[in-house]
């Protein structure tokens, strides 16, 4: 892809995404997520391959339809109450309208079908900005708009969304797919805290973004994206690959890793807001996740194929990708110790 147009593609992310998130008004919101889809097109289809074409249309059409519905619902609420604010949403049916939107824009159940494949269509480095950079701006939209939002609603998807994001991914072969259907899967344990605690669903997408960062970066360094590829993948920079483990663990959200702090401040909360059933349901729907975590740690840590190919061991990296996935993978398994400033901040 001609350098020029790959950075105003990535300058165009940056401001879409800058306009969404400082805006009042929702033509601003809408514009911002307009410029964001059209500058993310051109890095899904650089590859010029059928299914990056595929994977670049139904990102279009998908986005578009969410678009259209999210301006729908602005302007049948500034229609009845004369508010453009996002704040002010108050209208039920431009509530609806708008859970609706931002639901397939972020891919929550049962809007999901795009997103594992149009992740499988892209690079791993298109794939990393769409599982991460690309669900700010709707989060922060849904973070602004969390008081005017039915809370039923919105905890039917959240477990709809931690069921089949566990589920579907039990059966993939695909590294792409699996951290599609883990996307799914966080962001129903983002929604259900939505209404009741704002601030710990962005707690929760940032730490997220922190252990999917590194899982990303760590498959592009190796070059892996099936499982039959990734347990031959340890023969090249054995020392990564031993860390992946770690951070599909801390994804998974087990203890001590960092992925543990977001599962055990929303079931806090959840059991707070005497909300224990829903606790427990979704504490027990994130087992389905951790078994297609642990499938893929073994895939690349523990399975020793009988005729694995012969590579040269590259034991160092380069240098600026080399620092940044260490200081990824520090993050993403190491922060629980921080939670106490978390706990203060939040």
């Amino acid at each position: 892809m001609n350098p020029q147009a790959k950075l105003l593609s990535v300058a165009s992310l940056f401001l879409g995404t800058t306009i969404t998130i400082s805006s009042n008004h929702w033509m601003m919101a809408w514009a911002g997520l307009e410029i964001n889809t059209l500058a993310i097109l051109p890095l899904i289809s650089k590859s010029h391959h059928p299914r990056a074409i595929e994977a670049a249309t139904k990102y279009f059409l998908v986005q578009a339809a969410a678009s259209a519905l999210l301006l729908f619902s602005s302007m049948t609420n500034a229609w009845y109450t004369g508010q453009w604010d996002i704040t002010q949403l108050t209208h039920p049916t431009s509530c609806l309208l708008l859970t609706t939107a931002i639901s397939i824009k972020l891919g929550l159940v049962p809007f999901h079908f795009w997103f594992p494949e149009v992740l499988q269509g892209t690079s791993l480095t298109t794939g990393l900005l769409l599982a991460t950079a690309l669900k700010f701006p709707p989060t922060t939209l849904l973070l602004l708009t969390s008081s005017s939002l039915t809370p039923t609603l919105l905890t039917l998807m959240a477990i709809a969304s931690t069921t089949l994001g566990g589920w579907a991914g039990l059966n993939q072969t695909q590294t792409r797919k699996i951290l599609a259907f883990s996307s799914i899967s966080h962001l129903g344990w983002m929604t259900i805290i939505l209404v009741y605690n704002p601030k710990l669903t962005l707690i929760t997408f940032y730490l997220y973004c922190l252990m999917t960062i590194p899982i990303f970066l760590t498959l592009s360094t190796i070059k892996t994206l099936k499982l039959t590829t990734m347990s031959t993948a340890w023969t090249k920079i054995p020392s990564l690959t031993a860390t992946l483990m770690l951070m599909l663990l801390s994804l998974a959200g087990l203890p001590p890793l960092t992925g543990f702090l977001p599962k055990w401040l929303i079931i806090q909360e959840l059991t707070k807001q005497e909300m224990t059933l829903t606790a427990t349901i979704i504490a027990l729907l994130s087992l389905l996740g951790l078994f297609f975590y642990l499938r893929l740690a073994y895939c690349a840590t523990i399975t020793l194929p009988p005729n694995s190919t012969n590579y040269m061991k590259q034991w160092q990296t380069s240098k600026s990708t080399s620092m940044t996935i260490t200081t990824f993978i520090t993050l993403s398994t190491m922060l629980l110790p921080l939670s106490p400033m978390i706990f203060t901040t939040s």
